[in-house]
């Protein structure tokens, strides 16, 4: 028994035993694909263009873009973002409107929503303001700021005006319909007049409180507007 041990060992002396070299060619061979691999991987990469990624299409506004009493699929947003897919664009439009809001509330939540890094926006704020009677210089100043801080971050803008209700005067309502084309000339950005065009004060397009769009009353500004907003996504591009 200790002869048979002696012999393997002086066998085994000077030459690595059948483990030891299986185990080096193992390790070769599989360094040898790993490069081969790894190189294959970084010509693909070199060759590959990267993958396309939706444009973010942002909507800043109020009830109007929130969907008040719609449900999800029903709001402008999501109308929008269907209308411009089967246009063959592809867009995520992220529903930035909130129930109630100002042209002060938009400002005030404005770095919030620009945590989604659009590329494109549409403005759509101002009609609560109207009904509030808040002084057209105060829309003009709040909505200029949104503005500016959008072009700072080169986002381009659809900025969308409204109207404020007759009883309050022609007056007022002439220095407020006169804010969104003022800006628009300031900022040099689209404008698109009428946000409800073709749909305000027409009963069967609108919910019950007469203010608000149905659905079908969204479809119809989704109609309207979807042109001007094609026309912006191509200016980005």
């Amino acid at each position: 028994m200790r002869g048979r041990v002696v012999a393997g060992a002086r066998r085994g002396a000077g030459h690595a035993s059948a483990p030891a070299r299986y185990s080096a060619i193992g390790c070769e061979f599989y360094a040898r694909a790993f490069k081969h691999a790894l190189a294959l991987a970084c010509a693909l990469a070199l060759a590959t263009p990267a993958m396309a990624r939706p444009v973010k299409l942002l909507v800043l506004g109020d009830s109007l873009a929130a969907g008040f009493g719609l449900a999800l699929q029903d709001a402008f947003p999501a109308r929008l973002e269907a209308d411009l897919k089967a246009r063959g664009l592809d867009v995520k439009v992220v529903n930035g409107g909130v129930s109630g809001d100002t042209s002060a509330g938009g400002l005030a939540r404005l770095d919030w929503v620009l945590a989604d890094a659009p590329e494109a926006a549409i403005v759509e704020l101002g009609g609560n303001d109207g009904l509030r009677a808040i002084e057209p210089a105060v829309t003009f100043a709040n909505l200029d700021a949104i503005l500016t801080r959008l072009k700072a971050r080169g986002v381009r803008v659809l900025l969308a005006g409204m109207h404020a209700p007759p009883n309050l005067g022609r007056i007022y309502t002439d220095a407020f319909h006169d804010v969104f084309h003022r800006l628009a000339a300031k900022h040099d950005v689209a404008l698109y007049p009428f946000f409800l065009e073709g749909v305000a004060a027409e009963p069967r397009l609108n919910q019950p409180d007469g203010i608000h769009p149905n659905a079908a009353g969204v479809q119809v500004i989704v109609d309207r507007i979807g042109p001007h907003v094609v026309r912006l996504l191509a200016e980005r591009r």
